[in-house]
């Protein structure tokens, strides 16, 4: 995790209810201006400039959206992007957990893994013909150099804490615009593509269904301890000023404030800079993104999909579902049918 992000843990019924009010009057003014979109259908698609320093240029997706009919605000768009991968320690990550950073790797933890085994083994096996056992050592390298890149590209298909997480703040905003956002990279022709997408989604439809879900199980337990073990890998920590016991208020008020905080909440830059110059303490807090037993089924439904949104477009656009549809069969669905999983099926099949 970098240790620059920053997170809360609750969802509230407030934040629902206006979800599902967005979703029914999200830019009317805009509808007579689109063509007609399916969910799932990739709007823009913009490339990273540097795959050593990867970053997008946010004033060509501005350009690409408004001509396609979105008019998004700064505020939703532009502010939490740069917040959420315009951190230095965000970008070094995404280098080094890239595709094309592990296709280089490959062969050098090859060569290194076939050093290794060989000079062990020679050591204490005696071979008179060297081919044999080059043979042999080549053979157990190949084996455990894609055993481990295997398990590289296995983790990139799990949501990331590192990068997945830290863009739900810049979809609870998109999400009132029918759009979503996600990173995703591969290696095509021996070159990197890094690029971030936008894809439109009407979250309506995955919403009423994921609290249909949530509402039909009885077994409301289960449920919880069910989401506890599949998400509890989802904790974020965060550092906060050390508030002594005289400075903070009751402890229904700082309950309260955590009711209204969103799931990712933004940092004022000048704010922090003027409290690390004030001398006060610092202490990490950490903050699981599992939902509270407590929530309804309307925002435990909101949080989930909104947890889960990123890594969904980006094993979307990587298709990375073809083949689930193919050897699975999906339940039917009234809505979502362009798409091989929906958003509100990859989270059922994810956790519940």
């Amino acid at each position: 995790m970098t240790e620059d992000q920053n997170a809360a843990c609750h969802v509230t019924e407030e934040n629902e209810v206006f979800f599902q009010k967005r979703q029914t009057r999200a830019e009317p003014q805009d509808n007579h201006s689109r063509s007609p979109l399916s969910n799932g259908q990739c709007v823009v698609a913009v490339p990273s400039c540097s795959m050593l320093n990867p970053s997008f240029d946010l004033s060509l997706c501005r350009a690409s959206l408004e001509r396609k009919g979105f008019q998004i605000p700064v505020g939703d768009m532009e502010v939490p992007l740069k917040t959420a991968l315009d951190v230095p320690s965000v970008r070094r990550y995404m280098v080094f957990n890239s595709a094309f950073f592990h296709f280089i790797m490959a062969p050098v933890l090859y060569v290194v893994v076939w050093c290794a085994v060989f000079s062990t083994l020679h050591l204490y096996i005696t071979v008179s013909d060297y081919w044999v056992l080059c043979l042999t050592v080549s053979l157990a390298s190949i084996i455990l150099t894609s055993a481990i890149i295997f398990i590289l590209h296995y983790c990139n298909k799990e949501i990331n804490v590192n990068l997945d997480i830290r863009l739900i703040q810049v979809n609870e905003r998109m999400a009132k615009h029918k759009l979503l956002v996600g990173v995703a990279d591969w290696v095509q022709n021996c070159t990197g593509n890094m690029k971030l997408y936008f894809v439109y989604w009407d979250m309506s439809h995955c919403f009423s269904t994921l609290v249909e879900t949530l509402e039909d199980n009885s077994e409301t337990s289960v449920q919880q301890n069910k989401l506890k073990s599949k998400m509890s890998h989802l904790v974020l920590v965060t550092e906060v000023s050390d508030r002594g016991p005289d400075a903070g208020g009751s402890e229904e008020e700082q309950e309260s404030l955590d009711e209204r905080r969103p799931l990712l909440r933004n940092e004022d830059p000048d704010c922090s800079s003027s409290s690390n110059h004030s001398g006060k303490a610092k202490v990490t807090q950490n903050y699981s993104l599992v939902p509270d037993s407590s929530l309804s089924a309307q925002a435990k439904a909101y949080q989930l999909l909104m947890t889960y949104s990123a890594a969904y477009v980006k094993l979307l656009v990587s298709e990375q579902f073809s083949g689930q549809s193919q050897h699975h069969v999906q339940p039917r669905r009234s809505h979502c049918t362009t798409t091989p999983v929906c958003l509100c099926q990859y989270i059922k099949m994810k956790i519940l």
